[in-house]
């Protein structure tokens, strides 16, 4: 059982898991785990489902699907939906979810599960709450990346999940400019606490793409999308450019968005840049019981310093 604390109605809930019977046979014993480390988690088995949930075929799932998890399609804009993934990649109206106006606001980008870290060093590999995370490795392998990692050493690390039930668009959480979009190659594990507790180290061998943004206040700030079991395409939406570096973009607007899976999108803030929101902090710091925040896209997840 999957716990989390929602933030709205202030409650500790328990989540409804799509897929829970697969994870389980994927992480849950030897056999399994074979099968994920030879099979599972490669790209082409992620394409082949993504082309099925593309398909016309897999509209007949989506009724079955919004009245299973009690999704409220009244916050969503209304259109007739040609296939799973065009209904995955759903967009809510835009009153229903507004950004923090606040200048100090650093905003949830996406609607999501979130777990906040602070003081990560840069080139340690630390195990945070079942976790493993190194800023250096989540940037990537080549040099540049672990240069690029060393001004975030420190800094916060902030984890948004977003399950297959949710919103799968993800925005920007603050003002400021592109100056560094690039891929990095790697698996596709489930990114489910199950297959975290069996492999905490997915955060840094799943595919990944990671985004450099620059913010006149924050400085530098790393926006990056993780790819997961499923997503057959991570889809950069905010430019039509063929390169994304020099874009301007305001607090809210969308950057992408992931077609089907479960997926996480990673924030790294550099050491002293914002204090976190006092309940993902506490939630996420807790020794006794720790817990995923539900924040609803828009929301802070803290301020600037």
């Amino acid at each position: 059982m999957i716990r989390y604390h929602n933030r709205v109605s202030n409650r500790v809930e328990n989540e409804k898991v799509y897929g829970s019977q697969y994870v389980d046979l994927a992480y849950k014993n030897g056999f399994g785990r074979f099968l994920t480390r030879n099979f599972f988690t490669k790209p082409w088995l992620s394409k082949i489902m993504g082309a099925y949930e593309d398909s016309s075929a897999s509209v007949s799932r989506i009724a079955p699907f919004i009245a299973q998890y009690e999704i409220k399609m009244d916050d969503y804009e209304p259109q007739e939906f040609k296939s799973f993934n065009d209904f995955f990649i759903r967009k809510f109206r835009k009153e229903k979810r507004p950004f923090n106006p606040s200048p100090k606001a650093f905003c949830a980008g996406a609607e999501a599960r979130y777990l906040a870290f602070e003081n990560i060093t840069a080139n340690s590999r630390v195990k945070v709450k079942g976790i493993e995370l190194s800023i250096s490795e989540l940037f990537g392998t080549t040099k540049e990346a672990h240069a690029l990692a060393q001004e975030f050493d420190g800094g916060t690390v902030i984890i948004a999940r977003l399950c297959p039930v949710d919103y799968h668009r993800f925005h920007f959480p603050c003002d400021g400019e592109v100056i560094k979009q690039y891929r990095v190659e790697g698996l596709l594990h489930s990114v489910n606490p199950v297959a975290l507790s069996v492999c905490p180290d997915i955060f840094l061998v799943n595919e990944r793409q990671v985004c450099i943004l620059n913010n006149h206040s924050l400085g530098n700030v790393a926006m990056i999308e993780v790819g997961a079991l499923g997503v057959g395409k991570i889809i950069q939406s905010y430019s039509k450019q063929n390169s994304f570096v020099g874009t301007k973009f305001e607090k809210g607007r969308e950057k992408g968005y992931f077609l089907f899976g479960g997926s996480t999108v990673i924030w790294v803030l550099k050491k002293g840049a914002i204090t976190l929101a006092q309940d993902l902090s506490a939630n996420s710091s807790n020794s006794k019981d720790v817990l995923e925040t539900w924040i609803p896209l828009g929301d802070t997840l803290g301020e600037f310093n």
